[in-house]
């Protein structure tokens, strides 16, 4: 008999084919019965914040926290929220007519505005209005918003009566949860950076090769899916932001880029979310990234009428 062909009979080992049939029946039973029951679900792991009063960060006057979007679905204007939700994460796509940049208000504000350090937008509502040192005049949430289009999108502002605007905010007013306009949610929407480090854009333009090409292109052309949609923007030239935008700036930039970037697997915080690059590698490729040739901006003579501009200015 030819052994490497032999194949025992279900008869010649009772025994064992005892305890064969019997695992088949119980694993059998227990995967029927977890498909025939309704498990509750896993509970979420909600982020939380202390909220405190606008004037005393100190005072613990209670907690915020981060809802979930399908709580969005009790909300009387859903529809609209969600609309601002898509515009955010969509700019490009869905309003090409004001976004002549290949981005969208998501490729920086980081997970949807929810994160800290990554410009989270959950205190946008109760914010604005305030007077802003660029503008050197009181500005409110419309006139911030516009000024992004025009500046990070090197676009055109939207109508501040419109619907996407509209949309916009009521986005950013539900992210809110409806905190009073007094008080304001503990969470930083930038970390600090040495503004006293020199920049070395020749280290700079090496720290972009190793840790930021494979994602934004060798050239910072970027990189889109296959229907063209961005997918990591573009960090300088004719589709990237303009000179106007806060993060052309290197110090700005620097501090971005060290608590949010690049994209990798880390054991501690969220996915790609920095750690990476100490301050001095993230100054020199802020450096390196913002000073690379990218659109003007015909704004900039009324920016800083009052002084004090920042001196990392790009003019």
């Amino acid at each position: 008999m030819n052994k490497s062909n032999y194949q025992p009979k279900l008869h010649e080992h009772p025994y064992k084919s005892k305890l064969w049939l019997l695992s088949v029946s119980v694993l059998m039973t227990g995967t029927l019965s977890a498909c025939g029951s309704d498990p509750a679900p896993a509970e979420r792991a909600a982020a939380e914040y202390q909220v405190t009063t606008a004037d005393d960060a100190n005072k613990d006057i209670g907690k915020y926290v981060l809802p979930q979007d399908t709580a969005i679905l009790d909300e009387p204007n859903a529809d609209e929220i969600f609309y601002g939700k898509r515009l955010l994460n969509e700019t490009k796509r869905l309003l090409p007519e004001h976004v002549g940049a290949s981005m969208n208000c998501n490729s920086c504000h980081i997970s949807q505005g929810k994160i800290p350090l990554g410009d989270p937008y959950i205190n946008s509502y109760n914010f604005y209005p305030r007077v802003m040192p660029r503008a050197g005049k009181e500005v409110d949430l419309e006139m911030r918003i516009n000024g992004c289009f025009q500046r990070s999108m090197n676009g055109k502002p939207l109508d501040r009566e419109g619907r996407e605007m509209k949309s916009i905010i009521a986005y950013m007013k539900w992210l809110s949860q409806n905190i009073p306009k007094d008080q304001k949610v503990a969470i930083e929407n930038a970390g600090k950076i040495d503004e006293s480090l020199v920049p070395n854009p020749e280290h700079g333009a090496q720290i972009y090769k190793v840790q930021c090409a494979s994602c934004h292109g060798d050239n910072g052309e970027g990189m889109f899916d296959t229907r063209g949609d961005v997918l990591f923007p573009p960090l300088w030239g004719d589709k990237s932001f303009n000179i106007g935008a806060g993060i052309a700036r290197t110090y700005k930039a620097a501090a971005f880029v060290k608590y949010n970037m690049p994209m990798g697997i880390q054991t501690k915080g969220l996915w790609g979310h920095g750690g990476v690059l100490s301050d001095q590698d993230a100054v020199d490729v802020a450096e390196y990234f913002t000073h690379q040739p990218r659109p003007d901006f015909a704004g900039k003579v009324k920016d800083w009428p009052n002084g004090k501009k920042p001196k990392d200015a790009r003019y």
